[in-house]
């Protein structure tokens, strides 16, 4: 059996795309939205629709990058405003989170395509996802039969870094950027003070000039993962010294450094039967260590 080439699953999603009247994207402006977005508007053109929902989960420069994606493929592109934090299920963040989040976000991507008269809704989940631990998000997909046409034409993501760059999008190489709620530890409530202060802490890094990292908030203590590349420049004095006093200006009592380095899900359940009721907070920051002498 002949496997099929990058190119020839790609072109078996504009196929696929083509035979509908119009789609609409849920759109991040991460790489496997906007991959999706540029496949979408090779097969409809205007017919295809990029759609972002901003709440209070997106960072804003996360916003002004989806914006500035769309434009870069010439896909139309509209915002819709909604907030998680209206849902006490999402707020009470057990391990099904990102199931009452994806579910609303969602909701509302359906809710613009009826207004303009389209009948399906696309996202970017590939082929890689569904191997990738505990991910709830991915059964609100299923049970609102949301189209997902890089999964469903085995794309994975490796697959869908080159469609970006045969693309030329900007966004080819950009990390995977998970919403603000998961710097928060399962079990522990979302609310806005956490979301803002976690979202303009990682703003500071990325003004450091940091690519890889998440600030994790462990109920006021800060927990600075950056990428292995990167946690050298981490262990600078330096920067110690300006995390530390900037970071306590946002708000947070204790600032630490995680000598494991970024990771992702290090806060939420890695699988379903490993869930607790209890906050993971506890788990990270209330072991014994053996001292040498």
């Amino acid at each position: 059996m002949t496997t099929a080439t990058t190119t020839e699953k790609a072109d078996s999603v504009r196929d696929a795309l083509a035979e509908r009247e119009g789609v609409l994207i849920a759109f991040s402006g991460g790489v496997d939205s906007s991959v999706v977005a540029a496949l979408a508007y090779d097969a409809l053109g205007d017919d295809a629709v990029a759609c972002t929902a901003k709440s209070e989960t997106l960072p804003d420069a996360e916003l002004d990058e989806a914006r500035r994606v769309a434009d870069e493929i010439g896909i139309r592109h509209e915002v819709v405003e909604f907030s998680e934090l209206d849902n006490p299920d999402f707020v009470k963040n057990d391990g099904d989170r990102c199931y009452h989040c994806r579910t609303m976000r969602l909701g509302r991507m359906y809710d613009v395509a009826r207004d303009l008269g389209i009948e399906t809704v696309c996202d970017g989940t590939n082929a890689s996802d569904p191997g990738e631990g505990h991910r709830p998000g991915l059964r609100a997909v299923e049970e609102l039969e949301v189209f997902s046409p890089l999964l469903t034409h085995g794309i994975d993501k490796a697959e869908v870094r080159q469609l970006a760059e045969t693309y030329g999008l900007s966004v080819a190489d950009k990390p995977a950027m998970a919403c603000l709620s998961s710097r928060i530890p399962t079990g522990l409530e979302v609310t806005e003070e956490r979301l803002s202060r976690v979202e303009r802490a990682e703003s500071l890094l990325r003004e450091w000039g940091f690519t890889q990292f998440r600030v994790r908030d462990h109920d006021g203590i800060a927990r600075i993962e950056v990428g292995p590349d990167e946690l050298e420049w981490a262990l600078d004095p330096e920067f110690a010294r300006a995390a530390n006093e900037h970071l306590a200006d946002i708000g947070f009592d204790h600032v630490t450094l995680d000598l494991a380095g970024y990771r992702t899900g290090s806060v939420s359940p890695a699988a379903a039967e490993d869930e607790t009721d209890e906050p993971l907070v506890e788990d990270v920051f209330a072991q014994d260590y053996p001292l040498g002498e």
